[in-house]
């Protein structure tokens, strides 16, 4: 007899995680193991910011906070909000979150019910639909498509209301795609939810890693047309390349904050104090190691990008914004040989040591998601084994355009 509780037979395992669980297992059978899968960056946490987590340490800053973060770095959060987007924020409305996961995940918390449909847009990180069904609440995908450069239309998301919907959550820039959603697209969608009282949730997590100079201040838009049931999920793990400090927030109406508040005090309690004091570092002091990060993403999204695309079995967008390319390689499958992406990626991972991670776990079958945070001479090395293994494929015939 199952004695576990019945909500973990709805919630799926991190395809991310089976993947580096099994380049781990090459890895220390002594293979040369290019690894593109990581959803991190590659660069060190900058210097002042380690510097303030150290001194947090000497100063024995050591104890418990209060539950949503020390005063003084929801009041950052708040002037980096002001400055980057132009909207006012109080500290009520602000909550310091394990990451951003936590941020999403107090939020499905608090709003989700058994029953409940919540509108999300696939491809699509895993665990916002995870976090929907670990609920009792159902997820609706809307798909949106590589020809159409996985833009999210709003005709689309509005169509897929129904009474029972409570909430609709973006995701900007993508996870895996890189895509951006424009302001337009979002204020039609907030003006739709707004007229029937729906939630939007919105995962800003990347929102520092957009390469060109495109309007994309989805905070503005949503406060202006619907903040009083708007929710912002923020985090300092990728523009400050803080993953493993853990440190997020949301931004919600202060009545929805106190909720998160109360979820928070009962589960994790605050997080880490001296992240606390390194996160307060990040967002108040220079924003030049961001943009130095930027300018180097952009870089090794230009390169491989092109060298992947030169062959016709990689179709693929390049992506707005985040570290991740999402090729299409259906071509390259076949009802004889390689029938899924998943296929495809263990293959690759078997022959050549090149570890992505497969579409079907962003809900996208036929596409891997490689990501690029990962030095250039390791970005060509990887690219090279993966257009000699596609060769390979074709030279047998276990890979054929369809």
């Amino acid at each position: 007899m199952n004695t576990f509780a019945r909500r973990l037979e709805q919630v799926s395992v991190s395809a991310t995680l089976k993947v580096a669980a099994e380049a781990e297992r090459l890895r220390r059978a002594g293979f040369d193991v290019v690894d593109f899968s990581a959803g991190e960056p590659d660069f060190a946490t900058p210097a002042h910011v380690k510097q303030a987590g150290k001194s947090a340490i000497d100063a024995n800053f050591t104890r418990y906070t209060v539950a949503p973060g020390i005063p003084e770095l929801r009041d950052a959060v708040c002037a980096r909000y002001r400055q980057d987007y132009g909207i006012d924020i109080a500290q009520t409305e602000v909550l310091i979150t394990v990451g951003g996961k936590q941020a999403l995940f107090n939020t499905a918390m608090a709003l989700y019910d058994p029953g409940d449909e919540v509108i999300v847009h696939a491809p699509c990180w895993p665990t916002i639909p995870e976090q929907v069904k670990l609920m009792g609440a159902t997820p609706v995908v809307v798909n949106t498509k590589s020809e159409d450069s996985f833009a999210v239309r709003a005709e689309a998301m509005i169509s897929a209301i129904t009474p029972k919907t409570k909430a609709i959550i973006l995701n900007s820039p993508s996870n895996p795609t890189g895509a951006l959603i424009d302001e337009g697209t979002v204020a039609a969608i907030a003006d739709a939810a707004a007229a029937r009282g729906i939630w939007i949730v919105v995962d800003l997590c990347y929102e520092q890693l957009i390469y060109d100079p495109v309007a994309h201040n989805l905070p503005r838009v949503l406060f202006a047309r619907h903040r009083d049931r708007t929710v912002l999920a923020g985090s300092a793990s990728k523009g400050y390349a803080m993953t493993g400090w853990r440190c997020g927030w949301s931004v919600a109406p202060k009545e929805l904050t106190a909720a998160f508040n109360m979820i928070q005090g009962q589960s994790t309690s605050n997080i880490t104090s001296i992240t606390q004091k390194a996160a307060l570092a990040a967002l108040k002091g220079p924003q030049d190691p961001v943009f130095d990060m930027l300018d180097e993403y952009r870089k090794r999204r230009d390169s491989i990008h092109g060298w992947l695309t030169a062959h016709p079995g990689f179709r693929c967008v390049k992506p707005g914004g985040a570290f991740y390319l999402f090729p299409d390689v259906s071509a390259l499958l076949s009802e004889g040989g390689m029938r899924t992406s998943a296929d495809f990626a263990q293959a690759l991972l078997e022959r050549e040591h090149v570890v992505v991670v497969p579409g079907e776990g962003f809900a996208a079958p036929g596409y891997i998601r490689i990501s690029y945070a990962t030095s250039m001479d390791r970005l060509r090395e990887g690219a090279t084994r993966m257009l000699r293994f596609v060769e390979s494929l074709q030279r047998s015939g276990a890979g054929a355009a369809h």
